[in-house]
């Protein structure tokens, strides 16, 4: 597999950093500005704000100022996690608007409903008094994905939107009629299409997460750039973690293996997971003296209930073999619990789009990963070009017997090769174009190729009453 960066653009990572450097701001271009519209940021713990995080820490290397417009936390329902909010640039400018409350009646939850007029009002108000280059709307929210093709319409500046996750797709329960997930997807059938008529670009962590959205609006194809983009990991956020002082309080004292899964649980994964709790409780004393620590797996941030613990009391492994906390730990928390486990824990989903974000943030945590993918999963290719981990790939649902038969001595194989693991043998050079550096010169290039198109094109802006009426 060729690298994700030369994939889209013919060139490798270290060249188009080298080419999109301090050469291109002592030629005398001005530095662009674009509005980074995410419904969440820090303090916010959730994993979507490291997206907008990361960019706008990096982008203004790459000729790009970014203006991030954000609902305000006071109307997050989440923990706040301060520390998260320590690692954001201080010169970064935010913006952060007001929202519908949740107090004392709860008529949505979604914060991008919740705060779309705000935002909008926001967007606008920073074009009208600013030169302003670009919207970006990083997703989810989705329900905040409109906003870019309403100022498309009323002020002609182009936008784009960046998929963190599929929005149209079938998921447990959105196929049973008149249910919450049901309506959710049907919604999500009306306003993508909408959203994205007029997008110049269109970019994701991975191709497969917007590989729908151009089946379903193939005109796309040609009128918007597209870029894949993983999240990307930080070096910096690891060593500010370890100048702190934060301990791993959620590990005992017990002289185990420690493999620690820090992440969210979501059914596409519950398959291959139940064929490694059956691998593992067949093959009980190959695991001898291992413990499975999963940390953050709860449903979200407000329901962590145990998703771990019911499928490990299924097989009899729970309690000496596996663990589970399942609420959110802050951010810089993982990170220490990275730095201190013995190795690390990963497995993906039964659909080929989906990269675990937390791998980046795992390699340069310098812990042998053991990760358990689907075999179209970038990941794959990330783990095997970088020497960070064993990889035990399946065929989607129909290689999940692949799991159950080869787990044990796949681990076996990984525990092995431990002891003589160093950091040091990770190839960093190959993780370059995914680190969030990496990734950020990428979508500035993609930003530049999206002005330059829309610049060109005789649309100017759109007339949206006419492309309601005519597309529906």
């Amino acid at each position: 597999m060729r690298h994700a960066f030369e994939e889209v653009f013919g060139m490798s990572c270290t060249d188009a950093l080298e080419q999109r450097g301090e050469g291109r701001l002592a030629a005398g271009r001005r530095q662009r500005r674009v509005i980074i519209v995410t419904s969440h940021f820090p303090p916010s713990n959730l994993a979507s704000v490291h997206r907008s995080r990361l960019f706008a820490q990096h982008l203004p290397e790459f000729g790009w100022n970014p203006v991030i417009v954000t609902v305000h936390h006071r109307y997050y329902e989440e923990a706040l996690d301060w520390d998260l909010d320590r690692l954001v640039p201080t010169d970064l400018r935010v913006e952060r608007v007001g929202a519908l409350g949740t107090k004392p009646v709860r008529i949505v939850g979604d914060v991008g409903v919740r705060g779309f007029l705000p935002m909008l009002r926001r967007i606008l108000g920073l074009i009208d008094s600013e030169e302003t280059d670009f919207v970006l709307i990083t997703v989810p929210s989705f329900f905040a994905a409109p906003l870019g093709r309403l100022v498309h319409a009323l002020r002609g500046i182009p936008y784009g939107i960046d998929y963190q996750d599929p929005w149209v797709h079938v998921w447990p329960g959105s196929e049973r009629p008149l249910t919450k997930a049901w309506m959710s997807k049907k919604l999500g059938e009306v306003l993508e299409p909408f959203s994205v008529r007029s997008a110049s670009l269109i970019t994701g962590v991975s191709h497969g997460s917007f590989e729908g959205v151009l089946e379903r609006n193939p005109y796309l194809k040609d009128r918007a750039r597209t870029a894949a983009m993983p999240c990307g990991g930080e070096r910096d956020d690891h060593v500010k973690s370890r100048e702190g002082s934060v301990r791993p309080y959620l590990f005992g004292d017990e002289k185990v293996f420690r493999m620690l899964y820090a992440g969210s649980m979501w059914d596409g994964a519950r398959e291959p997971l139940d064929r490694v709790f059956r691998a593992i409780a067949a093959n009980r004393r190959l695991f001898a003296g291992v413990r499975f620590h999963f940390v953050g797996t709860g449903l979200s941030p407000t329901n962590p209930a145990p998703q771990i613990k019911p499928i490990a009391e299924r097989y009899g492994i729970w309690g000496d073999l596996v663990l589970e906390h399942p609420k959110r730990i802050p951010y810089t928390h993982v990170l220490a619990h990275l730095e201190a486990a013995s190795g690390l824990f990963m497995f993906g989903s039964v659909m080929p789009h989906y990269t675990p974000s937390k791998l980046y943030q795992g390699v340069l945590a310098g812990k042998p990963i053991m990760a358990v993918l689907h075999e179209e999963s970038t990941a794959c290719a990330i783990l095997r070009e970088t020497g960070a981990g064993r990889v035990l790939a399946f065929a989607g649902t129909a290689g999940l017997k692949t799991i159950e038969d080869t787990f044990a001595n796949e681990f076996t194989a990984y525990r092995s090769g431990v002891s003589s693991f160093s950091p040091d043998s990770v190839r960093l050079d190959r993780f370059e174009q995914y680190s969030a550096r990496g990734v950020s010169g990428l979508l500035a290039q993609a930003l530049d190729d999206a002005v330059g198109n829309h610049r060109r094109s005789p649309a100017g802006r759109e007339p949206l009453q006419a492309s309601v009426s005519e597309h529906g």
